[in-house]
């Protein structure tokens, strides 16, 4: 394969590679960067603001009109602050997992199209830092390499409490991560791609052609489950469980370092939500008004931004409204419960692709099957109760 089939199907490279094209996609990165990091800014006053608006309290109100530099003095007053490095630390690891729990999260966002194509001096090019044609394995990749982050800053830190929440948030991201995949791998059958930029186009036609509304709903809930595991938001935070782990993985964490995992945690919300928009509601699709000029160049971008909206809403909905779950509540929702419903959704997702109607007799006999071992588990559980087992 070469560069440019490694660069994706946009435009701008249709006649090479050169000086003006690597500008642009300099330019491009630049921007997702920028608006990247203003998002998380937004984000973070946002989910305060709001939920204390939830909690009948006045919230951020100090810095700035509404609160909103609050965010800005609070990673000011980080930067600023002294850089503690544990004593039994491992220097080179405790330094370096700050940068592999954010770094993912900013590569994720670069393949996910923000809007349609845009024309500057003769050059063509879409709005999407990259669009390869592997772009959703590159999406699973880098989910995974985040766990790496969290790993090594509670194995780095030298300390039982930080090391205990790693192992912790690693079981339970790598759990979920199964359910998770299995989901997408029914939107890539339905898609027939794994391009990002393809999984769009094949639900432009119509809003009835969304992967929600295409696959049943079933697969966008158990993968908005297994994202907000993954994310470890709430109900499913037990990676920064304060009552059990003092502050979780990154407990000997200070000053910008501190602020790093931070900002990880609201950079993955905001661009878990762009990849789920991109996944199952059509990304930047959505009516244009042709008749108001270059309308088709700035509404999917207003269109993208309002579905993502509404899932970081959501997340700060659930973060306010729903009680933390205890670990083995949560270990067993992932791996009894998520894992086989996401394995039979996608069963039977292939099956009516490859078969037609024919394909729902798999759906009959998972349900004869379901049953069967419902109450197999439900014998097992009355017998060991009733002291019959071994």
């Amino acid at each position: 394969m070469n560069a440019i089939a490694m660069l994706g199907t946009d435009p701008l490279f249709a006649h090479g590679v050169h000086w003006p094209e690597l500008l642009i996609v300099v330019v491009k990165v630049l921007v997702a960067f920028a608006v990247l990091l203003g998002a998380v800014m937004m984000m973070i006053w946002f989910e305060r603001k709001l939920i204390s608006d939830m909690q009948s309290r006045i919230g951020p109100n100090r810095a700035g009109p509404y609160g909103l530099f609050q965010t800005l003095a609070d990673g000011v007053k980080l930067f600023f602050k002294e850089d503690l490095v544990p004593e039994r630390a491992d220097r080179f690891v405790f330094k370096l997992a700050p940068y592999l729990a954010l770094l993912p999260a900013l590569l994720i966002f670069t393949v996910v199209p923000v809007g349609g194509t845009l024309t500057i001096a003769g050059h063509t090019f879409e709005l999407q830092v990259a669009d390869p044609p592997f772009g959703i394995l590159f999406v699973l990749a880098m989910s995974s390499i985040s766990v790496y982050g969290v790993m090594l800053a509670g194995w780095s830190s030298g300390s039982k409490y930080p090391l205990i929440g790693s192992v912790r948030a690693s079981a339970q991201m790598i759990s979920y991560e199964a359910a998770l995949g299995l989901n997408v791998v029914a939107v890539v059958l339905a898609a027939r791609t794994l391009s990002t930029r393809g999984i769009i186009a094949s639900q432009n036609h119509a809003f009835w052609d969304w992967n929600f509304i295409r696959l049943g709903f079933v697969p966008f809930f158990l993968f908005l489950i297994a994202i907000t595991a993954e994310l470890n938001r709430p109900p499913f935070d037990l990676v920064e469980a304060d009552s059990e782990l003092v502050g979780g993985f990154n407990t000997e964490y200070s000053s910008i370092r501190f602020a790093l995992f931070y900002l990880a945690e609201f950079m993955n919300t905001i661009t878990m939500s762009a990849v789920v928009v991109t996944l199952f509601f059509g990304g930047p699709d959505g009516p244009i008004p042709r008749f108001i000029p270059t309308s088709d160049i700035w509404m999917p971008i207003i269109w993208f931004a309002l579905k993502t909206f509404v899932f970081l809403f959501i997340y700060v909905w659930f973060r306010a409204a729903l009680p933390r779950l205890r670990y083995d509540q949560l270990m067993d929702l992932g791996w009894k419960a998520l894992i086989p419903l996401s394995l039979g959704w996608l069963l039977i997702v292939a099956a009516v692709i490859v078969w037609g109607w024919w394909g729902l007799l798999v759906a009959a006999a998972e349900v004869v099957l379901g049953l069967a071992l419902a109450r197999s588990l439900q014998t097992g559980a009355a017998r060991a109760e009733a002291g019959e087992g071994f």
